[in-house]
């Protein structure tokens, strides 16, 4: 049984997202405040964490940036307001794997929990992701999928686990011009959301892989269309 530990000061909405996370089969764990959520995540890890953006004192992007350093491994799904189009890319960018906006579907909202914890689960994490081989190597870069690790130049990057699998495909499908609702397909495995999504992730990516972000000759732009993995010579 997957742990999900929500953290939301309105009682209200944290009642129903725990409601229906548990009749999905999940345990909940609940936190109304930043503190209370990076102390609840210490004393006990969880498979994962429904942060609202909106907290009393240490807000979620603060949280969600501490759950990084301290615990890199745990996926994080934040909510959101709607239109709050800025908030929803940062916290993409401190390194939320997935957002929902408010008012949200309940339903839509388990679905995008399970995705994400399929992703990140120890049984996928133990083997490659379907048609891809165990590892890739790409000059100094190295995937190691079975291991669900990557090393450039010798060095272990620090990947969420939308990162890595973003990272993964592309390496896998090198030359070929990419739209960016395929990758949400490809990757996501979802068939509706926002584009932005992989923006952002394709930005920290390079941040992580490129020596010159703002001029990156791996992931590159192709305009009008999308993303193109180029090879290492």
């Amino acid at each position: 049984m997957s742990t999900v530990l929500v953290v939301d000061d309105d009682e209200s909405v944290g009642d129903v997202v725990a409601a229906y996370l548990e009749r999905a089969g999940m345990e909940v764990r609940r936190a109304t405040d930043g503190i209370d959520a990076l102390e609840a995540a210490a004393a006990e890890r969880p498979d994962i964490v429904v942060l609202d953006l909106m907290l009393p004192g240490v807000d979620g992007l603060e949280v969600c940036r501490r759950l990084r350093r301290r615990q890199p491994g745990i996926p994080i799904v934040m909510l959101t307001a709607r239109g709050e189009e800025d908030d929803r890319i940062r916290g993409l960018e401190v390194g939320a794997d997935d957002y929902v906006t408010k008012p949200f579907s309940p339903r839509e909202l388990v679905l995008r929990v399970q995705s994400v914890l399929r992703r990140a689960s120890s049984d996928e994490s133990a083997a490659p992701a379907a048609g891809l081989p165990e590892s890739s190597v790409d000059g100094d870069l190295v995937i190691d999928r079975r291991a669900r690790r990557v090393t450039l130049d010798g060095r272990e990057l620090t990947l969420t686990a939308r990162e890595f699998d973003l990272l993964s495909w592309l390496v896998a499908h090198p030359g070929d011009a990419v739209r960016r609702d395929d990758l949400m397909r490809e990757v996501w495995g979802w068939d509706f959301g926002d584009p932005s999504t992989v923006t952002v992730h394709v930005s920290r990516l390079r941040d992580k892989i490129e020596r010159d972000p703002a001029s990156p000759r791996r992931l590159v732009t192709v305009f009008g269309v999308g993303y193109r993995w180029d090879a290492a010579p």
